[in-house]
């Protein structure tokens, strides 16, 4: 009597690793709130010219989510959807800075200064 079935080894692992490889990048939130919400960008990105690779033509655009939607109809029920509400509550919150992320390291400037009476004095 031999085995029933087949050993499964590592396959979901090898599987994860693959869709990590290929999974298509989305645009960053640094990027989105830095230069898409930007007025006179967001009037570029929501009026495109017609564009036959991009899904809907690229007429149907949501710049907080950065992403092409087929219709009209799909963007309005969109901007109704949880994921659309949670993105947005994302970019609402401020830019985290190279300068933030140097004094959350210690590397950054100390704004405080030492106390006179802490310094000792020589004799």
């Amino acid at each position: 009597m031999g085995r029933l079935r087949r050993s499964r080894v590592h396959k979901a692992q090898r599987d994860v690793h693959r869709a990590t490889r290929t999974r298509a990048r989305t645009r960053d939130i640094d990027l989105i709130q830095l230069h898409d919400l930007d007025p006179k960008n967001r009037a570029k990105l929501e009026s495109q010219p017609i564009d036959v690779d991009r899904p809907g033509l690229g007429q149907h655009y949501c710049v907080e989510c950065a992403k092409y939607m087929e219709t009209d109809a799909a963007l309005k029920t969109h901007w109704k959807s949880k994921v659309h509400k949670r993105r947005v509550k994302v970019l609402k919150e401020p830019v985290y800075t190279i300068e933030e992320a140097e004094r959350a390291g210690g590397l950054g400037r100390e704004t405080r200064k030492p106390k006179t009476g802490d310094v000792a004095q020589p004799s």
